[in-house]
């Protein structure tokens, strides 16, 4: 489950707290699900106790804003739709609601959440794309690269 498709309604409207939530619980209802994002104060009540691991990656922000960059630019240049109908303007680039504003504010963010975590739960801190391919080799993923379709 992309949690993105969840935090953004139609207009990039934001769900209250306790409908996310709701709709987060009844999406992870089953014996094995997979949360893909990063809403960390609006997940963790929900998922962290029932998690079986947490994987945070922790990329430096010379590595996320350029990643960042070149993600929306296509999306704008393509008019990719996301989320419920929505689409990225150049407003996801410059000011300060943009997707690089927002990048800064949460990298700083996440280093208090993320040690919250509940006791216990494995959580890898992967803080290089080379130390995430290491990571999922072991873990026995395939390591996709850039675009094009995921290996089987």
């Amino acid at each position: 489950m992309e949690l993105d498709a969840t935090a953004h309604g139609p207009g990039w409207t934001t769900p209250p707290v306790e409908e996310f939530r709701a709709r987060l619980a009844a999406a992870t209802a089953g014996p094995a699900w997979v949360v893909d994002g990063n809403h960390v104060d609006r997940t963790a009540e929900v998922l962290w106790h029932r998690a079986d691991l947490l994987v945070w990656l922790d990329q430096p922000l010379r590595v996320v804003v350029p990643r960042l960059l070149r993600r929306s630019l296509g999306r704008i240049v393509r008019r990719a739709g996301l989320w419920n109908g929505n689409r990225e303007g150049l407003n996801a680039l410059v000011g300060r609601d943009s997707v690089i504003a927002w990048a800064i504010k949460q990298h700083r963010g996440h280093l208090t959440a993320h040690p919250a975590r509940p006791a216990g739960l494995p959580h890898p801190r992967l803080r290089s794309t080379a130390e995430a391919d290491r990571w999922l080799t072991a873990f026995g993923g395939a390591v996709r690269r850039g675009p094009g379709p995921t290996p089987p």
